[in-house]
């Protein structure tokens, strides 16, 4: 049997950079351990498997090369950027069914694609000795900032630290010590960032590091883009709506470009979104 998967880079900025997926369609009939073989073999940090659904759109299921995990948002992203550009789906909304619950996709009429996310966990934070041998950084650097490190999940749980200025490109990840920390307090990894000038188009930029699941390092990780839209609505821009533009994948060469809208009212958040575009990248057909 050969398995055909759509490469596709997700959330690129003007058709480069981004993060690079694999998309699998009709995956219906394929085991966890066949998903696992093909998601080794195209080696991506995320491979997305889609199979039919009898409530919702579509079932995805997502595959790191060492594990699945519940959600991933760039693989998200790339999923329905392949549906459009292969013409089976139209300009409009549909739920995909993950692990990490019913979650709504838009696709508008210029391909841009705009996830639905978990509405946010809190799950509690970490005194900043906890975190700066892991990122090669002093705590009293971490300390800087005056912002907590907090572990939030809208889809898989991320550690969220911000850095001063200047900083972000300085961290030096321990991955060893980083997967063992991650795996003790179920965590899937670090997001830092640091906040950007207030008059550039951009909020933050940011790095993400989850060895734990086989990816050193990452260039657009939508997941975590959604995490930290609430740290921030939490924490720094403390009002009802917020619209933010985030910078990724800077440090590997490879700048990416991730929107999130946080919505909010006197009960808490109500809606994340996250989104972006894709390109396609080729094929790669796989033999099982």
């Amino acid at each position: 049997m050969t398995i055909t998967a759509f490469l596709v880079n997700s959330f690129s900025a003007n058709n480069s950079g981004g993060n690079p997926a694999g998309v699998v369609l009709n995956a219906d009939k394929l085991t966890n351990a066949e998903k696992l073989t093909i998601a080794k073999e195209i080696g991506y940090s995320e491979t997305a498997f889609v199979a039919q659904d009898h409530e919702v759109d579509f079932a995805v299921s997502f595959f790191t090369t060492t594990e699945e995990v519940d959600f991933c948002g760039h693989a998200t992203l790339a999923v329905f950027a392949t549906l459009f550009e292969q013409g089976l789906l139209k300009p409009g909304y549909y739920t995909q069914r993950t692990k990490a619950g019913l979650l709504g996709v838009t696709i508008a009429e210029d391909g841009q694609i705009t996830m639905e996310q978990a509405l946010p966990k809190y799950l509690g934070n970490f005194a900043y000795d906890d975190l700066a041998g892991l990122l090669g950084l002093d705590e009293t650097t971490l300390a800087e900032t005056g912002l907590p490190i907090d572990v939030i999940t809208t889809g898989l749980p991320d550690i969220i630290v911000a850095v001063p200025n200047g900083y972000l490109d300085k961290i030096v990840i321990d991955e060893a010590a980083l997967s063992e920390f991650c795996q003790q307090h179920n965590v899937i990894g670090v997001h830092a960032f640091e906040l950007c000038e207030e008059q550039s188009e951009l909020t933050a930029s940011c790095r993400n590091f989850a060895p734990l699941v086989g990816i050193p390092e990452e260039s657009a990780t939508g997941s975590a883009s959604g995490a930290l839209a609430c740290y921030l609505s939490k924490h720094v821009f403390v009002q009802q709506e917020n619209h933010f533009k985030f910078e990724q994948g800077r440090a590997m060469g490879c700048s990416s470009h991730i929107s999130a809208s946080v919505y909010s009212d006197e009960q808490g958040v109500y809606k994340v979104l996250v989104g972006g575009y894709a390109n396609h990248l080729g094929i790669q057909n796989i033999a099982l």
